[in-house]
């Protein structure tokens, strides 16, 4: 339903304005009341037979307020509100036809659907292409800019009259077009409500006028303060927004300049290492021998290949931490006098795709441009690890591929040999290893004996020191120290002396730096009752008891009951040289050791008191006497078969294994108690020293199990 208001007080149907216009002429003359029944004939003349006829009922003048209108105001009236094209201003036919056409699409609105056109201003250009002759319904349309009638669109359904009345939504329909959801907030934001003035304001709060200019007064200075917040609001606003925007700038800035944007890094500057030579390299003979022969490469060549031979390609250094892989690839290239090139794993190992393969093909690059040359990669095994399927990491693969490619692709990289270091050879891609790439593969051991010693006095020469210290003593005592171990040993020493202030460092320092790395700082702090410190002496007597009357236990180096770390006290032992394999006795004897302490307990205190502090004891037992039983094959009822996964046997092999276990484990408690109770009177005389003494040597123990006093000494 399409409405139009005529007037404020009265509104019809447009349709039936339409059909009063169009017959206004012909019920001029008639009376008021009589109905309008027939057009007017100047209209005929222009109407096509397909104009819209209206079935709604016919109003009178009358009704509609023009009855007072004359012949000639009507005609004025018909001929503003239906205006029309002369017939020299129709479009002529298209191609010898008429301009109308069959449309079978569907538009926007059922009113375009239904008359043709849309609702609103109607161009010009519009007018004249649509039809030769516009409807009456066109012509109103092109003159009213604004309908206070609702018009039916597609895709959803309009209200009716009633629900739009009591839901306010009579309103004028803005004009034709789709205006997006979130834009109709920034295109209504500014059709607020007209302002007030302050005049009208007061008339209609109705402010008395005495208070007239305490209100204007008020209102300004509201409106002021207002105006100054909202200033600084916006104060604050841009400076946010500029720090902001200068952040942003700085931080693309820094982005720009570092090497993984550009897939770069900047020019590799090869070091000299003249100053480092096989000379400052200790306790691994075997792995200096093995590379003289890279160092005469890099040397004289051409001896090489004058008998059809190659240069090798790599040297993958393989050993513990701290045994001295670095230090022996900065010697090769102090030797030959190459410059040497330095990178480790992890460098090329970047978040951003691509950047360690740049490095790869960077570093190689400048290493060609100096043959010949070494180049040194530290913990090969970050870089070269094996190659899996990943899709959390797709692209891992690239680095190690431009690695294999740079050490034996196309090209040959003649006079650059590759060393690399790593502690997890069986992490590597077995393509890296292969020969052509890794010619060379030297293992790097924990030195020896002789290598201690070696590595000692190397670092005691830097110090002052005793001369009467002999540094194979301490080195018997470190077992399983590496080169890294030992200059921290010597390290340590020197700064005990100092702290005491002695003008050179002792014997003394040196053990007492060995027992820190060991088992941790002495805890003198400890408050030890008389009860826990003596059975704490008792326990190491009788550790020290079974290790000197026992056959094929080590020689005791020291026994005290100065609390270490974890520990209350310990007893440690000093093997002559190091021990390659041990034999079934030796085992045995390292067992019956450990039980001395419980042992010792039990025969002083009784079975009620016996304490907690054997724990570690029992641990390191059971596990020598699962070994001989599961992995040495020393083990009569079960023979010589290892059992490495028990997992995976039959309960009753489990249970003969577990059954041999305990056989081995009794026999050493019992071989302790019996030594022990033989030798009761040296236990007690060595439990005695050190609780007057704490701390014991191998020459103090000598003493008391002799009989002698230790002022002696």
């Amino acid at each position: 339903m399409f409405s139009l208001t005529v007037q404020p007080q009265v509104t019809v149907p447009l349709s039936h304005l339409i059909n009063v216009l169009h017959s206004m002429k012909s019920s001029v003359g008639s009376s008021s009341s009589s109905s309008v029944t027939c057009k007017s004939r100047k209209h005929k003349e222009h109407v096509s037979d397909s104009e819209l006829h209206s079935t709604e009922p016919m109003l009178n003048l009358r009704e509609l307020g023009l009855s007072d209108l004359g012949a000639q105001q009507l005609d004025d009236l018909v001929k503003h509100v239906f205006p029309r094209l002369s017939r020299q201003e129709a479009p002529p036919p298209v191609g010898g036809q008429t301009a109308w056409r069959t449309s079978h699409l569907s538009t926007q609105s059922f009113f375009y659907n239904k008359h043709g056109f849309s609702y609103g201003v109607m161009p010009v250009s519009a007018q004249v292409f649509s039809r030769q002759q516009p409807s009456p319904l066109q012509c109103v349309s092109t003159e009213l800019q604004y309908w206070p009638v609702w018009v039916q669109s597609r895709g959803f359904k309009t209200l009716r009259k009633s629900k739009r009345l009591q839901m306010g939504l009579d309103r004028p329909v803005e004009s034709e077009g789709f205006t997006p959801s979130f834009m109709k907030g920034f295109l209504s934001r500014d059709k607020g409500f007209e302002v007030e003035s302050l005049d009208s304001l007061l008339k209609t709060k109705n402010v008395p006028d005495g208070q007239q200019e305490a209100f204007k007064r008020g209102f300004a200075e509201g409106f002021l303060k207002a105006q100054a917040l909202t200033q600084r609001t916006q104060d604050s606003l841009r400076r946010t927004r500029l720090i902001l925007l200068v952040l942003l700038l700085v931080g693309l800035y820094g982005i720009s300049k570092t090497p993984f944007i550009s897939g770069l890094d900047s020019a590799v500057d090869p070091v000299q290492m003249k100053n480092v030579t096989f000379e400052h390299v200790k306790g691994v003979e075997e792995a200096k021998n093995e590379l003289q022969e890279v160092v005469e490469f890099l040397k004289n060549p051409q001896k090489f290949t004058a008998l059809g031979g190659k240069l090798p390609k790599g040297v993958l250094l393989v050993g513990p931490p701290g045994t001295g892989k670095t230090l022996l690839a900065r010697a090769v290239a102090g030797e030959a006098d190459v410059p040497f090139y330095y990178a480790s794993g992890s460098e090329f190992d970047e978040m951003f795709v691509g950047v360690g393969a740049s490095r790869i093909r960077n570093l190689f690059r400048e290493a060609k441009g100096n043959a010949p040359c070494v180049i040194f990669i530290d913990e090969l095994d970050s870089v070269g690890g094996k190659r899996i399927e990943s899709p959390m990491h797709p692209y891992s693969r690239q680095t190690i591929n431009q690695l294999l490619a740079e050490m034996d692709g196309f090209k040959t990289n003649e006079g650059v040999i590759i060393i690399g270091a790593t502690n997890f050879p069986e992490a590597l891609d077995n393509a890296l290893i292969r020969p052509g790439r890794f010619d060379m593969q030297v293992t790097v051991p924990k030195p020896d004996v002789k290598g201690r010693t070696e590595i000692l006095n190397w670092y005691l020469k830097k110090i002052k020191v005793d001369p009467a210290i002999e540094a194979n003593i301490i080195a018997r005592g470190t077992v399983g120290f590496s080169g890294a171990d030992l200059e921290n040993l010597v390290n340590q020493a020197a700064l005990k002396a100092a702290v005491d202030g002695k003008d050179m460092v002792t014997l003394k320092e040196l053990e007492f730096a060995k027992d820190k790395i060991l088992m941790g700082p002495e805890r003198r702090s400890a408050e030890i009752d008389k009860k826990n410190k003596l059975i704490t002496a008792y326990h190491e007597s009788g550790h020290a008891i079974v290790a000197w009357y026992t056959k094929d236990a080590m020689p005791i180096n020291k026994a005290t009951i100065m609390p270490r770390g974890p520990s209350l006290g310990h007893v440690s032992m000093l093997p002559e040289n190091d021990r390659w394999s041990e034999t079934r006795s030796q085992l045995l004897a390292q067992m019956d050791v450990s039980m001395g302490g419980r042992v010792a307990e039990e025969i002083i205190f009784g079975n009620e008191y016996i304490t907690t502090g054997a724990s570690s004891d029992f641990d390191s037992a059971t596990k020598i006497a699962k070994m001989m039983v599961t992995r040495f094959g020393m083990c009569e009822k079960l023979g010589v078969m290892t059992y490495t996964d028990m997992t995976a046997q039959s309960p009753e092999t489990q249970a003969a294994v577990e059954q041999e276990i305990r056989v081995l484990l009794k026999d050493s408690y019992e071989r302790a108690k019996a030594l022990l109770k033989s030798h009761a009177k040296e236990h007690k005389n060595l439990a005695d020293a050190l609780l007057m003494y704490e701390t014991l040597d191998a020459k103090d123990i000598k003493l008391v199990l002799e009989g002698k006093g230790l002022e002696a000494r």
